[in-house]
């Protein structure tokens, strides 16, 4: 396991909104260090997913989540000294406005996890129809919290050579603090921002021209200066600090889980990863594995019939209405999953994963057929149903959680659960009891009146996206089933005995 770095060269982009250009000029770092061999690691402040995914496509490597609401500072700090390098550049995308936090005090904001970290900040500042006001703006920044370090400003959307001067210096002169690049208004369909809230890397429709673009303006950034900034850093993470991922406590319900499958051999766990479902921490995924679960990864899109030897399913989130007419396509993929969550498979969803789950999806004026797991239907509007971070907390029996769990996640949804049934297979049907929840909504909207947490047998479906480093229970209640459900399957069972 990879120890705790003492010094790593780190730098988090921040601006005034959302919309800066944040993602752009870190894009542009991150593949412009990396095409000169500058060893690279990405991290995103927030629970965002997309974001992340193009951090990972532009560093070359998985980007990871740094969220202090779900994770705790001493969770955030951790995380980033455990996936951090030593020795080239971590690099750090902010969310929203730099003081944005979740109260008037700005708690939970970039600024925070920016000192949390001890990383000077990158302020990249949009300058259109603006000049000296510039230097007011980054001088405010500067005094709201002397604590916080601003190590450069980027100038955005610049006009001309003779805007770029006098806002140049107008801030270097009244803030004393350099800028460090001046990317002029690009008009190009190839730049993320024009997609990034709703498309992934894999679905942009413009990926072969975007090199070009970050190229550009990466060229416009005084990338020794960059450099000089994120290195001259203080200590973090002492080497005696342990922040390596530790086993679950001797005695606790996690650990008693883990020794089960380590003396009875791996359960096998399938995750639908494709361009329909690919919102997924990494974190989760290597939960799965050190509780010692074999991770297979399956398409729901290519895919056939559901692999018979796997002990458990997790469909993370997605746009799977952007592809729904080819999910119904592969109605041999579908039928499988209901035939063996009605056998009772564990089956862990998160939001696009139970609108996989439901009978249909509608979607710009059409309906399309889903697995029918849940009593339910699917509408997908055109403005947020949910948006936020999530506080749900257990009250009702069911597989996967004990009673008086509080979980903490987030959501981001665009669908909701039709009031009336409008697709049920049978045309005269069009209405039906909407299936049992077990949890009540603290903060956020969940799934049906505030509730949250869809039971149907040994399936588990919301709207709530869970962090597996802000919720241990998670990997040890999918890994409990799991291995319950193979000990009940006498073939299952017999086959996992032979190849142990």
């Amino acid at each position: 396991m990879k120890k705790a770095v003492s010094n790593a060269p780190r730098l988090v982009i921040a601006g005034l909104a959302g919309d800066s250009g944040k993602s752009v000029v870190s894009m542009a770092l991150l593949r412009a260090l990396r095409e000169a061999g500058t060893e690279v690691r990405a991290f995103k402040k927030g629970p965002d997913y997309i974001d992340t995914a193009w951090l990972s496509w532009a560093s070359g490597a998985p980007a990871r989540n740094l969220d202090t609401w779900l994770m705790g500072f001493p969770g955030a700090v951790q995380s980033f000294c455990t996936h951090a390098t030593a020795g080239g550049l971590n690099l750090v995308e902010g969310n929203r406005g730099l003081f944005d936090g979740v109260d008037v005090a700005g708690t939970h904001s970039t600024a925070e996890l920016a000192k949390a970290i001890q990383a000077p900040v990158l302020l990249v500042l949009n300058v259109t129809k603006m000049t000296r006001t510039a230097a007011a703006v980054v001088l405010g920044c500067k005094q709201l919290d002397p604590d916080l370090r601003i190590g450069g400003v980027v100038l955005n959307h610049v006009a001309s050579k003779r805007h770029e001067m006098v806002v140049r210096d107008a801030i270097e002169r009244v803030c004393g603090i350099p800028v460090v690049g001046v990317v002029p208004k690009l008009e190009s369909d190839a730049l993320p921002a024009r997609h990034l809230g709703l498309v992934t890397p894999e679905d942009h429709p413009a990926m072969k021209e975007l090199p070009a673009v970050l190229d550009k303006v990466a060229a416009r950034l005084d990338m020794a200066r960059i450099k000089e900034i994120a290195a001259g850093v203080n200590a973090l993470c002492s080497p005696s600090l342990d922040t390596t991922i530790k086993e679950p406590e001797q005695g606790s319900p996690a650990h008693a889980v883990v020794a089960r499958v380590g003396a009875e051999g791996a359960v096998r766990i399938a995750v639908v990863r494709d361009a329909a479902f690919s919102f997924y921490y990494e974190e989760n995924i290597e939960a799965l594995s050190r509780a010692g679960a074999e991770v297979v990864f399956i398409s729901s899109l290519r895919s056939g019939d559901l692999p018979e030897d796997v002990d458990a399913v997790y469909i993370g989130g997605g746009f799977p209405e952007v592809h729904a007419e080819k999910l119904a396509a592969n109605a041999g993929f579908l039928h499988s999953l209901a035939d063996a969550a009605t056998r009772g498979l564990p089956v862990y969803a998160e939001c696009g994963g139970l609108m996989l789950l439901s009978r249909s999806i509608q979607w710009q004026g059409r309906r399309f057929r889903m697995a029918g797991v849940l009593p339910i239907d699917i509408d997908v509007g055109s403005a947020p149903q949910g948006h936020g971070y999530v506080e749900i907390a257990v009250d009702t029996p069911n597989p996967f959680y004990a009673v008086g769990t509080v979980l903490r996640g987030h959501e981001f949804h665009y669908s909701r659960i039709a009031v009336a049934s409008a697709f049920s297979g049978d045309p005269e049907v069009l209405e039906s009891e909407p299936p049992a929840t077990v949890c009540s909504v603290r903060r956020g909207t969940g799934a049906i009146g505030k509730r949250d947490g869809l039971i149907v047998n040994n399936v588990w479906a919301s709207y709530t996206h869970l962090h597996a480093s802000a919720t241990p229970e998670w990997a040890a209640g999918v890994i409990k089933l799991a291995r319950r459900h193979r000990a009940l399957c006498p073939t299952r069972a017999t086959t996992a005995r032979a190849g142990d």
